[in-house]
């Protein structure tokens, strides 16, 4: 694949070093781009995978996490730079300000900063309540899941469900809330959400559903070495204490935009989910401009932006990007989204858009393996399914033809 507008831009900026960034960098010099390509990161470490730290990390069955090995970025030319946020954007000047006080300029700028942790403002900075985004947060929640005996998880979406079935694997009691009726209720429907509870009460989790938490207790007289006091438990909305040595915060993420403020750079509101809005190939409105992965709402078939925070739609977005920046065509192909969890022993897999769902039919029950079935007025549009990979993947032809024509 040869690219027709290689020789026009002369520097890629790329800012944010996660899956997305990295996946974009990577697919901009396999489209033939060649000329200068900076891959921007905070964190003082190379690129890394995000889903073992819930699972394979925080369990201590792996160190490593890295994509690529060190010796990959200067192979492909590549001038990766971590450890420097960037903090403003001049699109008149192409310019983008560094935290060191220095600035980037670039031809082309793909913004790739990803998400940051929600957290509960109440809450007071104690030792021992942790959120889950960066190698960082990993480490140290492991450190602590260590020593741990009980642990409450607030929120039982997908990383929440995760942390959880690493606890217990680990020994350590759980209790897990979610204020919806179900775990995973936001992201599968409650019935399918009723499986997943089931199955985490027969590994010993304590799931209480339909309940939020008001308030952290904390314990100053039991300081950490940072002064900080330790958390001794939550205080759920109904008034009951529940005991705790390690608290997760698992309440959603934040697109971060906020370095973008007063830019020019158009975003959505808060309200619709936020991130940077740009066209079905990652474009803004802003000449040179680009976003990738979880902070970009990309325009969908349907005419509305939207946010996709799954591993797999990074690479498909980055392979998009690459060609459309490149003027080249990408390699057909009828994406259909796919989710995959890891939880105990068992694989929960979606593939589809269950948001689009207007019925469920729960097409296979046997304890903890189950297949379901979701419908828009009648049509097939995901398949959601756990210690069923065959099952879930022989649907896919199907469902590609329900993305080929969007339902609703």
């Amino acid at each position: 694949m040869v690219s027709c507008m290689s020789h026009s831009v002369e520097h890629v900026l790329i800012v944010g070093a996660g899956l997305a960034g990295l996946r974009t960098a990577e697919e901009l010099r396999r489209a033939g781009y060649t000329g200068e390509l900076t891959l921007l990161g905070d964190e003082n470490r190379a690129p890394y995978d995000r889903p073992p730290l819930s699972k394979q990390f925080i369990r201590g069955e792996i160190d490593d996490t890295a994509l690529r090995p060190a010796e990959f970025f200067p192979e492909n030319h590549i001038d990766l730079r971590l450890g420097v946020s960037a903090t403003g954007v001049d699109i008149a000047a192409r310019q983008v300000a560094l935290s060191d006080g220095s600035s980037l300029g670039y031809d082309r700028l793909i913004i790739a900063t990803g998400l940051r942790p929600r957290r509960i403002p109440s809450f007071p900075d104690a030792g021992g309540v942790h959120v889950l985004r960066t190698h960082d947060d990993a480490d140290g929640m492991r450190q602590d899941l260590a020593t741990a005996r009980r642990a409450v998880i607030v929120g039982a979406g997908f990383i929440g469900c995760e942390l959880t079935a690493s606890f217990r694997a680990r020994g350590v009691d759980v209790v897990l809330v979610e204020p919806q009726a179900t775990p995973l209720a936001a992201a599968l429907g409650e019935q399918i959400g009723a499986l997943v509870a089931r199955m985490h009460r027969e590994e010993g989790v304590d799931v209480r559903c339909g309940v939020g938490v008001a308030e952290l207790i904390t314990d100053s007289t039991a300081a950490q070495s940072d002064s900080r006091p330790a958390v001794r438990g939550v205080r759920l909305g109904d008034g009951t204490v529940v005991d705790a040595d390690l608290v997760v915060i698992g309440v959603g993420s934040i697109p971060v935009t906020d370095w973008l403020a007063d830019s020019g750079i158009p975003l959505a509101a808060p309200a619709d989910g936020g991130g940077v809005l740009t066209d079905e190939v990652g474009r803004t409105s802003v000449d040179g401009v680009w976003a990738v992965g979880d902070v970009a709402a990309w325009r969908l078939d349907t005419g509305r932006n939207k946010r996709v925070e799954h591993w797999t739609n990074a690479g498909e977005q980055a392979q998009l990007l690459a060609c459309a920046l490149l003027e080249v065509e990408p390699p057909a192909a009828v994406r259909v989204p796919y989710v995959w969890s890891d939880q105990y022993d068992v694989k929960i897999q979606v593939l589809g858009s269950p948001a689009l769902a207007d019925e469920v039919q729960i097409v296979e029950d046997k304890g903890r393996k189950f297949l379901a079935h979701l419908f828009r007025d009648g049509t097939l549009v995901a398949v959601v399914g756990a210690g069923m990979t065959g099952k879930v993947m022989k649907t896919r032809a199907q469902l590609a033809a329900t993305h080929q024509t969007p339902v609703g």
